[in-house]
């Protein structure tokens, strides 16, 4: 569900449109279309970034083959399935799964939409700090001490500024494309083009026999797991299926222009990095801001290393500012509608903000903030968290496309734009490409087990328990307790302060 759809039905009484036929006819605006390149730009400033570009940078030229797998099995079902669930139900991931398989699911599924999250803030601040530490003192980018602290303070600091209901996040967030994204990544790109150009020689071998990672046993494929995660969100941007004239014709052509732009943004800068960084230097955290200091060293404009790092922090702040709350609300109003969640849980502060899911998910990230400061490397730390948001996050696509075969089949008539007569947009074979991503990412999440070569020697037992543990723990016993303790007073539709 995006944040539009979850607050929608909660606007204040006045306004909301009259009842009166004359009234409403002046107060509801025509439909507004927009093109389908422009749903492509949306969809690629809702995925693609930088931040995962040091893991696959690690691989040299078979980055390209480490991303294009999961485009083609999972990016291209999950928008093509999502598409023709938000054109025929508008409502979200709740509402898709509840309707297709059954209600304890579907708030399985948009509990594991929020609970991703609680892993997910460790691993991205974990990020920021390492960038962050390339402003003051690169030295701490390996520091778990120094990391852990910064998760904290950042994190907590984002959800007071997030309890005041400020709107100006969201402005932020939207340019941190422009300013985190697509100047460094452009910048990076040109600046290991002019490197190779030198006649410098690339840290990774880039001839075609390299083209595909080397196999050392299952490890090999965990890098794989590692991009569903980078690829995730593309269901947010269904939703904008019913503003295209021609959905059934348009849709295609923007999920295929996004998935080259969006591959373009991953693909160029990971190949970059690893022209310039030897893989046994390189941190899974750190590795962008290492890069931008080999290639301004090399130029002799070291200084610039800081101001990038700002650009890179600033976007990444921005984005999480913005995302803080949504996942929440989204899980609040299902909360309130069918009483999955306690009424101390369900409230909201004067700015119309749940604060107590914020503060009770802020817990959690602070206590997964902590294994930073006792995991002996930070990159290892980082990767184990991406694995179990991954993991937890992979629970709401096989819940997705097991949905869409049932609702194909048995659903009941859809009341979207694509009900009867309407103009939505259906998957061709949607059986073969529901099944394709459904058996993908299955896959993904069963490798996720299977620990990372740059794990290192540490005892098998840690990753497993940290992974299997952080999925079974937050992904199913959380939710499953609060359906066993569900009470009929739980059910709320009323606005609660305090």
């Amino acid at each position: 569900m995006t944040l539009t759809e979850q607050i929608g039905d909660e606007r204040p009484a006045e306004a909301r449109p009259s009842s009166s036929p004359q009234e409403a006819q002046q107060a509801v605006p025509g439909p507004q279309f927009i093109s389908w390149t422009a749903l492509a730009l949306m969809t690629t400033a809702s995925v693609a970034n930088l931040r995962p570009a040091p893991s696959m940078a690690l691989y040299g030229l078979a980055a390209v083959f480490l991303y294009l797998l999961p485009a083609v099995v999972f990016l291209l079902p999950t928008a093509l399935v999502s598409a023709e669930l938000a054109s025929s139900r508008p409502g979200g991931i709740y509402r898709w799964v509840s309707e297709g398989l059954s209600k304890p699911l579907g708030f399985l599924a948009v509990w594991c939409q929020f609970a991703m999250t609680i892993a997910y803030y460790p691993s991205l601040l974990a990020y920021v700090a390492s960038t962050f530490a390339y402003v003051i003192d690169p030295s701490l980018a390996d520091n778990g001490l120094y990391i852990a602290a910064v998760i904290v303070v950042v994190y907590w600091s984002g959800v007071l500024i997030s309890a005041r209901g400020t709107k100006a996040v969201a402005g932020l967030a939207g340019w941190g494309l422009v300013i985190g994204t697509l100047i460094p990544g452009a910048v990076l790109v040109v600046l290991g083009l002019v490197f190779l150009a030198q006649g410098n020689p690339s840290a990774a071998p880039m001839d075609a026999g390299h083209a595909l990672p080397p196999w050392t046993g299952p490890a090999s494929l965990v890098l794989i797991v590692g991009n569903f995660l980078s690829y995730a969100g593309m269901e947010m941007n269904g939703v904008h299926v019913s503003s295209l004239r021609e959905p059934g014709r348009q849709f295609p052509r923007s999920v295929f222009l996004a998935t080259g732009l969006v591959l373009l943004i991953f693909i160029l800068p990971a190949l970059a990095i690893s022209w310039v960084m030897p893989g046994e230097d390189l941190s899974l955290t750190a590795g962008v801001m290492q890069a931008f200091q080999g290639f301004f060293d090399h130029f002799g404009v070291g200084w610039l290393t800081k101001v990038v790092g700002v650009m890179l922090v600033t976007a990444a702040l921005g984005g999480m500012l913005a995302w803080l709350a949504g996942p929440s609300r989204g899980l609040l109003i299902v909360a309130r509608q069918e009483g999955y969640l306690p009424p101390v849980l369900q409230r909201l502060n004067k700015n119309g903000v749940p604060r107590n899911i914020m503060v009770a998910q802020g817990v959690l990230t602070t206590l997964i903030a902590l294994a930073y400061a006792f995991l002996p490397d930070v990159s290892s730390a980082y990767w184990i968290f991406s694995v179990v948001t991954t993991q937890i996050y992979l629970v709401v696509y096989l819940l997705m496309f097991a949905a869409a075969v049932r609702l194909r089949r048995h659903g009941p008539v859809a009341d979207g734009i694509g009900g009867a007569g309407g103009a939505g947009f259906r998957v061709p074979a949607l059986h073969a490409v529901a099944g394709t991503g459904f058996a993908a990412s299955l896959a993904a999440m069963c490798i996720g087990f299977v620990p990372p070569e740059q794990f290192g020697g540490q005892p098998l037992w840690r990753y497993l328990l940290i992974v299997a543990g952080g999925l079974l723990t937050i992904g199913f016993l959380a939710p499953l307790a609060f359906l066993k303790l569900r009470k009929p007073h739980w059910v709320t539709s009323e606005d609660r302060s305090g």
